[in-house]
Formats: structure tokens, sequence, C-alpha cells
């Protein structure tokens, strides 16, 4: 690796750093122009340098190197210098968050125009969250990783939480910070555990050191284990939070408070998609956890279908887009359990570019329609922002897996993945997951029908709509072309001929893990089963919204209770409420009330009290009285003589 290919990859790495800390200074007393340009041009000069550093790897098929940094922690045998690793794991995932990074940048100076708030900070916040997820996936150790992961956490806080005058959008921001605290705790258990059995947290120390000590055996109450079994487990909790799988998920709908260049970057490339980074990073760990994989899979599985149901009711277009996330980080889960990593990576890309033109276009609609974001109160649209339903469509034919967008060749890919796994397992996800793309399909073009198509059901609010600016519309349209041919391009070097000398090595399969060639050989009506639901999912969701939209009506009449069911989200909201906030509240008011109000509080006040009366009631006895000071005088007398008259 040349000494300029590292330059550039660190140069890429920090220029976001640079924009953040200039903007967020500067901004205040320069103004709101100059933090967009600057933290622009920081994102201009990372896209540029990773995409170089893309090009460097592709011509010269090098292996992963470090670039050092600084010395960092050293604490006795504990040593965590700064590094940064680049190959082609972290170089890919640095190209495509820079880009969309850069597109959401760009799109902010137009939605964001009118905010009667100053513009600096937000410009300031979307750099320091690009920082955060680089200085993840460029990681070396453990360490780099959790302290990106936890600058990631902090940014999404402050970017959700933005317009803090809002109740809603700060309660989302501390639900979103709690949620994931949570995860994290048992991901740094997790690093933790492996340090003292491998004793060191570089990826190269502990992957050379994980065949040997896979083979050790534990046990534990009659039962044995592997270690390396227990850490994957931890490690994929710490995940499930940051990927928003279920149970840890319910931080990400009440994210949508954010500003919608909030939501793309948070849902799209950065945040969410942190969870599988870390997978596939620690695949050789991972590998040697096949009860840990089984678990994965029918999490993820499980997680696409629930949020693929959940979405069929939301009335919210940036929920129902959010739900939609959740559903293909669930997808994404899956092909990391088959042990189908690169796959799950193809999507993750291929995610991107889709899912952050869907939330943008969805950014569109709200701009348009000055904050309203109802569904249920737009429909015609197509006539006034024709450029944004063309756009809303190619996302939502790559988000559907229709041939040949984006989606479809890496969403069949898991399918493919997961059938040729075998198993109750595996046919249980592509059941599934099968179930979901049907669902997928449906729920797409239920947005795009109540949104563009049918007549306006909000007179008022369809004549004011308008279609956005080219600032806008320009990020859009660069995002649409990778939907559209995104999955064509990439498929033969993530998953195709090319996938081998494409890796490098940076991501590991075990000698009897041949996922990857027997997906290629999947029967052909299973291959094309997804193809075929998604298509009928278009035709129902016609017939429903368009050629007969009585129907919806009639069955969120008739099946009520399903309907509230899918509408509060299969009520986990109301369930944690019950189990946890509740009882956490009222114990926390009675610390409060008795522990720190009548004990903290009240021992001080008591003891100045009782010491106030003892004093009262000394101080009564020097009062300046003779005859008292006789008469005290004389009680003592007759007290020690009878004392001595009684013990002589």
């Amino acid at each position: 690796m040349t000494p300029i290919a590292s330059s550039l990859f660190a140069i890429a790495v920090f220029a976001p750093l640079g924009g953040f800390l200039i903007a967020g200074l500067l901004g205040r007393v320069i103004g709101d122009n100059f933090a967009k340009f600057i933290s622009i041009l920081g994102m201009i000069i990372a896209v540029a340098c990773s995409w170089c550093v893309l090009g460097h790897l592709l011509n010269s098929n090098a292996g992963g190197v470090t670039v050092p940094l600084i010395d960092w922690i050293h604490a006795g045998n504990f040593n965590a210098t700064w590094y940064l690793r680049m190959d082609m794991l972290s170089v890919s995932m640095l190209t495509m968050v820079t880009s969309v990074s850069l597109l959401v940048h760009i799109y902010s100076i137009g939605y964001m125009a009118h905010d009667s708030m100053p513009t600096y900070r937000f410009f300031a916040y979307l750099s320091l969250f690009t920082f955060s997820m680089l200085m993840l996936i460029t990681s070396d150790n453990l360490i780099e990783l959790f302290f990106g992961w936890e600058a990631v956490g902090l940014s999404s806080y402050l970017l959700i939480g933005y317009w803090y005058t809002r109740p809603s959008a700060v309660a989302a921001a501390i639900k979103a910070f709690v949620v994931n605290r949570i995860a994290d705790l048992f991901f740094l258990v997790g690093i933790c555990v492996l340090f003292i059995l491998s004793g060191s947290v570089f990826y190269d120390d502990i992957f050379h050191k994980i065949p040997e000590l896979a083979q050790t055996q534990y046990h534990l109450y009659g039962y044995s284990f592997q270690a390396y079994e227990f850490i994957a487990l931890l490690l994929f909790i710490g995940a499930m939070g940051k990927s928003a799988q279920l149970f840890l998920h319910v931080w990400l709908p009440d994210a949508m408070e954010g500003p919608t260049p909030v939501s793309a970057l948070i849902h799209a490339a950065t945040m969410v998609t942190a969870g599988i980074f870390l997978m596939a990073r620690m695949s050789p760990l991972v590998e040697f956890a096949p009860h840990v994989k089984m678990f994965i899979v029918i999490i993820g599985a499980t997680t696409a279908f629930f949020a693929g149901t959940v979405a069929l009711a939301q009335p919210d277009i940036k929920k129902s887009i959010a739900y939609s996330t959740c559903s293909q980080l669930g997808y994404m889960f899956v092909a990391v359990g088959v042990g189908a990593y690169q796959v799950a990576l193809f999507h993750l890309t291929t995610h991107a570019f889709f899912k952050a033109l869907l939330f943008l276009g969805a950014g569109s609609v709200i701009h348009a329609l000055h904050d309203e974001q109802d569904m249920f109160k737009m429909g015609g649209l197509y006539k006034k922002l024709p450029a944004t339903c063309l756009l809303m469509w190619i996302g939502c034919l790559a988000l559907g897996g229709i041939f040949p967008f984006a989606g479809y060749w890496s969403k069949d890919a898991i399918l493919e993945a997961a059938w040729m796994f075998g198993g109750s397992v595996g046919h249980y996800a592509w059941i599934m997951t099968a179930i979901t793309a049907f669902l997928t399909a449906f729920y797409s073009w239920r947005l795009l029908f109540l949104v563009f198509h049918g007549k306006p059901r909000d007179q008022k609010i369809y004549d004011h709509a308008h279609e956005s600016s080219l600032v806008m519309t320009l990020p859009m349209c660069v995002l649409a072309t990778g939907a559209t041919i995104g999955g064509i391009v990439l498929a033969p070097y993530y998953i195709g001929v090319h996938q081998v000398a494409f890796w490098g090595g940076a991501i590991f399969n075990a000698p009897s893990n041949q996922i990857m060639s027997l997906m290629h050989h999947t029967p052909y009506l299973i291959a094309k089963t997804p193809l075929v639901l998604g298509v009928l999912g278009i035709i129902v969701a016609f017939v429903c919204y368009i050629a007969v939209p009585k129907i919806p009506v009639a069955a969120a009449s008739g099946l009520k209770g399903v309907y509230q069911f899918l509408l509060n989200a299969w009520y986990f909201d109301k369930l944690y409420d019950f189990i946890f906030v509740r009882p956490y509240l009222a114990l926390s008011k009675v610390l409060w009330k008795v522990g720190d109000e009548e004990i903290v509080q009240g021992m001080p006040v008591s003891i100045a009290r009782i010491t106030n009366r003892s004093a009262k009631t000394v101080s009564w006895t020097q009062n300046g009285s003779f005859a008292l000071y006789a008469f005290t005088m004389a009680i003592g007398l007759v007290v020690v003589l009878a004392t001595f008259l009684i013990y002589h």
C-alpha cells in the first residue's frame, strides 16, 4: 500500500471532523452559510479521497494494512494504539457512508432553508455524525470501534433532539440514547471477556487465537459451551440495539422526530448499519459460534416480518419508511446468521441508496406540504410533485425487489442463502422473509398510491403543494441512479465471480461454510418466488388503494383488533412502559420522597433541630440567677454525698 493511499485514507476519515470543528466553532460568529460551505467542503474532500482509495485497492489487489495515528491507551499490559484499518470492508463502507452523507448535506441546504433555528449547529452535527461512523468502520481494535460506536450514539442524540423546543423530539432523543446504552452494556462486557481470554483488543491478535480458544469447553450448571458462543451473543446484543432488532427496536420509529435528512442518514448509511458491520468485522469469531448464528437468523427473520406487518398500518409517511428500515435490517441479519456476510453487506449498500432516496423523497413531500406527514391527508400529488413522484417510484421499485432495480439483486440473494442454508432455521427464515417480500411491496405501493395517486384528500394542502428546489432533487437523482443500477454493478464484486478477490480476506468464511457457492444453485422456483410475491403485493395494493379504496376501510373496521395491534406496533411500547418504565418511576419516587427528602435531607434537619432544642434547654440554666446557681450546686452536693455513702 503506497503512502499516498494511506494519507488519502486518513484524510477521508478526518475531513468531516474538520468540518464539524470549524462549522461548530465559527458558524455562530461568521454565519450559517459559512458553516454549510465548510461542512460540505469537508464531505467533498472525504468522498474524493475515499473513491481514490477504493480505486487503488481495486487496481492493486492489496490486502488489509493499518495506518498508525497516535499512541492512545497504555495501562499495564493493556495497549490500544490508534490505528486505521484499511481493507476492502472498511474502504467499501467508507465510500458508501461518505457519498450518502455528502448527498444528505447538500439536500439539507434546501430542506433546512426556512428553519427558524440557526442551522450552523445542524450541519456541524451532521459532520460529527459522519466522522463518528467513519471512526467505527476504520477501527483496528475493539476499543476504537467502541469509541466510534458511542460517538454515533451521542451524535444521534444531538440530531434526533435537534428541535429541542419540541417535547416529543427531546423524549425521542432520550429514548434512543437509553435503549442503545442498554445494548451497549452487553457489547462492553463482550469486549472485556474477549480481552481476558485473548489478551488483546486488536482484531488480528483476536482472530489469530480464535481457532485455538474455540476448542476450549466451559461448564456451567451441567451445561457445556464455548466461551466464544457467549462472546458472540454479547456482541450481537450490542448490534441489536444499534440496528434496531426485535425487542431493542423501539427507539427507531421515535427517531423520526428529528429533521428528515437526519432520518435518511441514520436509517440508510450510518447508525443502523453499524450492527451489520460489527458482525461482518467479527466474522472470524461468529463463524465459531453456530448456536448464536441460528439465534441471529431467528431474530433477523422475525424482525423482518414484525416490522413489515407494522408498516402496513402506519399513517405517518416517515414512520412507514422507518419500519421498512427495521425490516430490511432483519434481512441483513438473516444473511449474517447463515454465514453469507458478503450478501449482508451487499444489501446494506444497495439499501443505503434506495432507503436514503425514500427518506429524502418523503422529506420533499413533507417540505412541499408544510410539514404535513399524514398520508391520509395527501393524494394526487404526482401533478404537483412530478420529479419527487418519479424518484419515489424508483425507490419503491428497488425496495420491493423488482427486477432490475438494486433491491432485486441483494434481497433475493438473502432469500436464496436462507433456503440453501437449509434445516428448520433456514426454512423458517425463508418463509418469514418471503412473506415479508410481499408485505414490503404492499406497504411501499400503499405509500405511493396514498401520497401521489388517487384524488386529493385535503384540497387546502394540495393547493399549496409545490415541487422541491434543485438542491433537494439533484441528490435524490444521484441516489435514484444507485437504486437503479447499483445491484447490477455491485453484484459481481460483492457476491459474484469476483467476490473472493474483491474482499481480499476482509471477511472470513470457515472451510465448512460453503453458503456463497450453494446459494447460486438455488432451485429456479425458489429463486423467483420473492419477485412473484413482490409483484403480487403491488397488485393487491393497487386493488386496495386505487381500484376499490373501500377495502382497507372495511378491513380496518372489521378487524379492528388486528388493526390496532399493528398500528400500535404490537404494543411493545405499552408493554415496556408497564414492565420497566412505571416500576422504575415508582421506585424513583420512593427513593426521592423517602430516601432523598426524608433521609438524606431530613437527617441534617432533624439533627439541627435536636441541637437547637438542646442548646435552648442548656442555655436556660445559664440565665444569671444566683438562686438557681445555688440550688444547682446544692443538688450536685447531695448527689455526690449520696454516691459516696452508698459505695462506702
